[in-house]
């Protein structure tokens, strides 16, 4: 009977050694299991990190919308995709350097770029490249003398400010150097944008926006189903 019990005992202890081995959870005991485990983490990360964080330098990454200056186009709490390769992807601690791209941006464009201001990180509409005129008339705004027509451009204060540089409602004609582009918001008048710091160099693109992925209203607590899988 003893001897029975005994090698009932030692098959289980096979087993449950068998199921350690296939990957079951075990608490390391002694220093260095804690060191052979701690080395497995760091692999597993640094794997982690050699395949996305080429991804987000160089394909694509995520950006939150954090204010109303493109309404009602984006609003605060769109989260949106951006690629970086239509663009050319901007080379890390090698600027102006970067990837080559398959084209510059275009009028229309909603674009992410470095503030030529205060170096933070903005999204606004491209509207204007390169050797183009542009002027504001009464917040109507002229390309080449061209009234442009602008069906998502929004405006939330209907006085109209006299002509003024920098101007919100009426200023112009300039002419954009070559290699910058004009970027306003869609919104406005709520929008600090080249009105106000200038034209922006292609060096300070980032990336173009291109689909939104999540939404949130944080006032009423509830995400915008609606608005997933927008594209831009």
């Amino acid at each position: 009977m003893g001897t029975h019990t005994l090698h009932l005992k030692e098959m289980e202890m096979k087993k449950a050694s068998s199921a350690e081995r296939r990957g079951s959870f075990r608490i390391p005991r002694t220093k260095q299991e804690w060191a052979a485990e701690g080395l497995d983490w760091i692999k597993s990360i640094a794997v982690v990190l050699a395949i996305f964080l080429p991804i987000m330098t160089f394909v694509v990454q995520g950006y939150r919308i954090p204010s109303g200056s493109m309404e009602d186009t984006l609003l605060i709490g769109d989260f949106l995709f951006a690629d970086k390769v239509t663009y050319g992807a901007r080379v890390p601690f090698l600027a102006p350097a970067r990837v080559p791209g398959f084209r510059r941006p275009e009028p229309g464009d909603i674009v992410i770029f470095k503030s030529p201001e205060t170096g933070e990180t903005l999204i606004k509409r491209c509207v204007a490249i390169g050797g183009q005129t542009v002027e504001m008339r009464n917040k109507v705004l002229f390309i080449d003398d061209e009234a442009q027509q602008e069906e998502y451009v929004k405006h939330i204060d209907p006085r109209v400010n006299p002509r003024t540089h920098p101007g919100r409602d009426s200023w112009g004609p300039l002419v954009v150097p070559q290699g910058h582009l004009l970027m306003l918001g869609d919104n406005r008048d709520a929008s600090r944008d080249s009105r106000f710091f200038g034209t922006v160099p292609f060096e300070l693109v980032i990336a173009k926006a291109d689909i939104l992925y999540f939404s949130f209203d944080k006032d009423k607590f509830l995400p915008r189903i609606w608005r997933i899988g927008k594209l831009l």
